[in-house]
This record gives C-alpha cells, sequence and structure tokens, in this order.
C-alpha cells in the first residue's frame, strides 16, 4: 500500500475529515518518527511495534562487479520490531486464509514405519 492509497482508505474511513487533514495528519505522523530517529530515540507504538535506529559498524566489504574488497564505512539504519499483539494479529489472518472447512473435518492418517 502506497502512502496515498493509506489516505485515500483513511479519508473513506473518516467522511467527516477533510482528506488534507489527514495528509497533515498522516505527515505529523512520519516526521515525528523521522525526528525521532534522527536523535536516536526509540518510537513505539502500542500494539503495533518499534521503530529505533542501530549503528552499523565498519567493515571490510567485497565490490560484486570486481570482486576487489572495498572499506565500508560505519552507518545509522532505522530497524522495526513487529509488537507481539500484530504478529499475533498477522498469525490469525495467514492461518484463515489458508485454512479450509473441510479440513479441520478430515482425520489425519498415520503412516507407521516397520
Amino acid at each position: 500500500m502506497t502512502k496515498s492509497e493509506l489516505i485515500d482508505l483513511m479519508s473513506e474511513q473518516n467522511p467527516h475529515m477533510y482528506r488534507r487533514e489527514i495528509e497533515y495528519a498522516l505527515k505529523i505522523i512520519l516526521d515525528e518518527i523521522s525526528s525521532g530517529l534522527r536523535t536516536g530515540k526509540r518510537v513505539e507504538l502500542r500494539g503495533f511495534g518499534v521503530f529505533f535506529a542501530k549503528e552499523r559498524k565498519a567493515r571490510l566489504g567485497r565490490n560484486p562487479k570486481t570482486g576487489e574488497s572495498v572499506q565500508v564505512k560505519s552507518k545509522v539504519v532505522p530497524r522495526f520490531k513487529i509488537s507481539s499483539i500484530l504478529q499475533d494479529r498477522l498469525n490469525e489472518m495467514e492461518r484463515a486464509e489458508h485454512s479450509h472447512p473441510a479440513a479441520e473435518l478430515r482425520p489425519v492418517r498415520q503412516v507407521h514405519s516397520s
């Protein structure tokens, strides 16, 4: 889903709000997450997950084209850890999509080896 698709969906679900208000609210949220990461803070959204920045140390890499060794500088990268609540919801949705109504009724056939 793209940012504009998210705004469209939020507009449909909140007809009492102007689209520009939704765009502005989303911009503020994303700016605050970015600002928090830049300053080294954790940004926790309960029931969703945690955004945080982690430093990758300098290392010796390899140029895939030439095979030559290259020094890679240290850098800070954004990370995201999903909340257990969201993880459980995703797994429930995954099970529901792949379950077949008759599959629960079929007995499990056990194979015994001699």
